[in-house]
């Protein structure tokens, strides 16, 4: 009996529960609660998000980039032109040289080389007109930027070997992407203020449905913007000027005046009678190398600035648009813009442009400055006047409070008191005279040419911008048109070196009287609401199954070269395709009927007919933009499943 109860005894303490099994229990079962809630709590909305300051500071740093862009384009058109201009003003100088030229290259020819450079960068941009449009809307705005400062790159390192194969063809293809360059250059601006109006005006109901911007919209923007790219593009003329004081080692000037007797109004060419041996120490092969060596850098820094730091012009949408057109309307275009009164009044402007900078740098620095004070003082001259150009481009932004015409007629006035002092300005130099008392007033005249220039480059491309601010998808062939023209008047300059100066300055004087008249006559009739003659834009023809690299088709392939297997199975996809468009179709009428389109048409019942006719234009436009969408998604889709059914064939062959 003992050992029975005792048998009881154990048998109930076995089945004895844990003294903490009840509470383990139940914290098992509250960790887990609490597993939950955290992941409801990491899943489910954010108690502290705010949808609205996220937003706000979305687009700030959108509006920080635009910023950066324009920075950054102007910086690296400015590193461009400063390696640009600092060694071709480095190699003429040098090759002008008898001595250099003799020792270095005596059986050469460097100046008929010399001949052929400038022809190849003055004559060629003639034709830019032609090619222009359909590079830029090839290549993109950013990309033709990029590519034309791997020109002037290809410019730098032809100079480390001087031949006539490897400098003239370079010179030429400089000459090729001057006018589309600088049509990017002003395009990209200009774009740069539309997009920061849309950061800032985000909330608008014509930005969010990418509608064109009211006028006068974003005028403000592009006025800063145009400021901000001329003020530090000028600074160009300084650092260009740190090649020549770096090599070159000049002789005085009694040697290389002393044939020189006449200077300013009455001389024919440049500079009569001045010597052919301008330096008394030959620069070293390697100090050559090595400035053609920082240059070079300085190049590939451009290259790079241009690449990674400016953003995209256009959406990829809009590039697309842009370009589907068709490159005949393209190459067309341009030609047909020149319709429009507003361009056609602004073309002896636009001549005037190009003559008055290259005579500041040419005619002004050479047959007043050198010939007065010496070769030695030209560096001074170009600095004060580029010091200048940077400086005084920042009145543009008085077209922020004042009409815009205050800029173009400001510096018509001016240029227009210095041609007449220049025209009754001359000197007979004497010998053992140095004439060092005319430097403060030729100094003087470098400042008030660049106060010039700078309120009549500004005020030109701020014009454009403004006149055509609504039109995006004009900027290009705006600022084409521009351009060549310029490049049209440079050439001219070229053509009269031989000139007598008075001539020059007549022709001058005479352009930039009539520029003033074509121009009051054209701020007459845009007051006055004179409706322009604009070419119509054609509309975007998409193709149905996307650009040649989202098409489902083997462009190399024959359709004979076709397999029955391979058709079946593309009959199958096809159907796939067809029931995709279905749902895009459907989508897109979803899109069509939702409350914000159908408030527009109930809208559209209570105005007039124009207003209704407007609104169908809209509707065509939306259906048009879902369509290209839903078609971009299908090819995109298509492109995906190319290498499945490559396999998939493969493996039915096998």
């Amino acid at each position: 009996m003992e050992a029975a109860d005792g048998e009881e005894q154990l048998g109930d303490a076995d089945v004895k529960a844990p003294p903490n099994g009840v509470i383990n229990e139940l914290r098992d079962l509250g960790q887990d609660d609490n597993i939950q809630g955290q992941m409801e709590e990491f899943l489910g909305p954010h108690s502290e998000y705010n949808e609205e300051e996220e937003e706000k500071k979305y687009y700030r740093r959108k509006r920080l980039g635009v910023i950066k862009n324009v920075v950054a384009a102007s910086v690296g058109a400015m590193i461009v032109y400063s390696v640009y201009m600092g060694l071709l003003q480095m190699q003429l100088l040098l090759h002008y040289d008898t001595t250099y030229r003799e020792v270095k290259y005596s059986n050469l020819g460097l100046v008929d080389i010399d001949r052929k450079i400038l022809m190849g960068i003055n004559v060629t941009p003639i034709v830019g007109l032609l090619y222009t449009p359909l590079l830029i809307r090839f290549l993109g705005t950013k990309w033709m930027m990029f590519l034309a400062s791997g020109i002037y790159a290809l410019f730098v390192s032809t100079n480390y070997w001087e031949r006539y194969y490897t400098l003239v063809p370079s010179a030429v293809a400089i000459g090729a992407v001057i006018v589309p360059l600088w049509a990017s250059l002003g395009n990209y601006i200009t774009r740069m203020a539309q997009q920061y109006y849309e950061y800032v005006n985000y909330k608008e109901e014509h930005v969010q449905e990418q509608k064109k911007l009211p006028k006068g919209a974003c005028h403000r923007y592009i006025i800063i913007f145009q400021s901000v790219f001329h003020i530090i593009f000028f600074l160009s003329f300084i650092f260009a000027q740190f090649p020549m004081l770096v090599v070159l080692k000049l002789l005085d000037n009694g040697h290389i005046l002393f044939n020189v007797k006449v200077c300013g109004a009455p001389i024919s060419g440049l500079i009569p009678g001045f010597n052919t041996t301008i330096l008394y120490v030959l620069p070293r092969s390697m100090l050559l190398i090595q400035v053609e060596s920082v240059l070079m850098g300085f190049a590939f820094l451009a290259m790079i600035i241009f690449l990674a730091l400016c953003g995209a012009a256009y959406r990829p949408t809009e590039e697309i648009d842009l370009r589907s057109i068709g490159w005949g309307n393209i190459f067309q275009l341009p030609f047909k813009h020149l319709r429009d009164y507003r361009l056609r009044l602004l073309c002896p402007f636009f001549f005037y442009s190009g003559f008055e900078t290259l005579f500041a740098i040419t005619g002004f620095s050479l047959s007043y400055g050198v010939c007065i004070l010496g070769l030695n003082k030209l560096w001074l001259l170009i600095v004060v006047y580029g010091f200048s150009c940077s400086l005084f481009s920042i009145l543009s932004l008085l077209l922020l409070r004042f009409p815009r015409w205050i800029c173009l007629v400001g510096g018509a006035v001016v240029h227009l008191v210095l041609l007449v002092a220049l025209q009754i300005f001359s000197l007979v130099r004497k010998k053992d005279e140095t004439y060092s008392e005319y430097l403060l007033p030729l100094l003087v005249i470098s400042v008030l040419w660049g106060l010039g220039t700078a309120l009549n480059k500004t005020g030109l491309s701020t014009l454009l911008g403004v006149l055509y601010a609504e039109e995006k998808e004009r900027l290009d062939f705006v600022y084409t048109i521009y351009h060549w023209w310029q490049a049209i008047a440079i050439f001219i300059v070229y053509l009269w070196s031989k000139l007598p100066m008075r001539a020059k300055l007549s022709i001058l004087m005479a352009f930039l009287i009539l520029s003033c008249y074509c121009y009051w006559v054209m701020e007459r009739r845009v007051a006055k609401d004179v409706r322009p003659r604009l070419p119509r834009i054609p509309r975007p023809r998409h193709k149905v199954k996307g650009y040649r690299y989202l098409e489902d088709d083997n462009s190399d392939e024959s359709d004979s070269e076709k397999s029955q297997e391979e058709e079946e199975g593309e009959d199958d996809e096809q159907v796939v395709e067809e029931d995709r468009g279905e749902r895009g179709q459907d989508e897109w009428a979803q899109r069509v009927d939702s409350p914000k389109a159908g408030r527009r048409r109930a809208e559209g019942l209570h105005q007039g007919e124009d207003s209704s006719e407007e609104e169908k234009r809209e509707r065509r436009e939306e259906v048009r933009r879902w369509k290209s969408v839903c078609i971009c998604r299908l090819n995109c889709t298509a492109l995906f499943q190319e290498p499945f059914r490559a396999l998939n064939s493969v493996l039915h062959r096998g």
